[in-house]
């Protein structure tokens, strides 16, 4: 549990700082960052999941660090405000690119 609250906390810090500096270069688009973060989080998942780590380090890595770097919530509500701004093609297109580039980016990362 320790290793989990100590990746969980620099997960979060770094996730948070990333999106901050990504949101300052494309200030309109929110969603950028969300994909920015959930796709090197899938490599980075890929990467370490396919070596093999003790029991703690997969806790602080895998679960904590990562599972906090990550957001699904954010992107699943990002991708609600799309609709309700009536942004449908940016909506799919946000939605559909997510899930390819994160998925194509694990099996990468986990193959490498």
């Amino acid at each position: 549990m320790i290793g989990v609250a100590i990746g969980g906390f620099f997960g979060a810090l770094l996730r948070f700082q990333f999106s901050q500096w990504i949101h300052t270069k494309w200030k309109r688009e929110k969603f950028i960052a969300t994909l920015f973060v959930n796709s090197i989080g899938s490599l980075l998942l890929g990467l370490f999941l396919g070596n093999s780590y003790g029991s703690f380090t997969t806790q602080l890595i895998a679960v904590g660090f990562l599972g906090a770097f990550t957001t699904f919530s954010t992107f699943s509500f990002e991708v609600v405000q799309l609709f309700e701004q009536r942004r449908v093609n940016t909506a799919l297109i946000y939605a559909g690119s997510s899930a390819a580039i994160s998925i194509i980016f694990a099996f990468v990362g986990y193959t490498f």
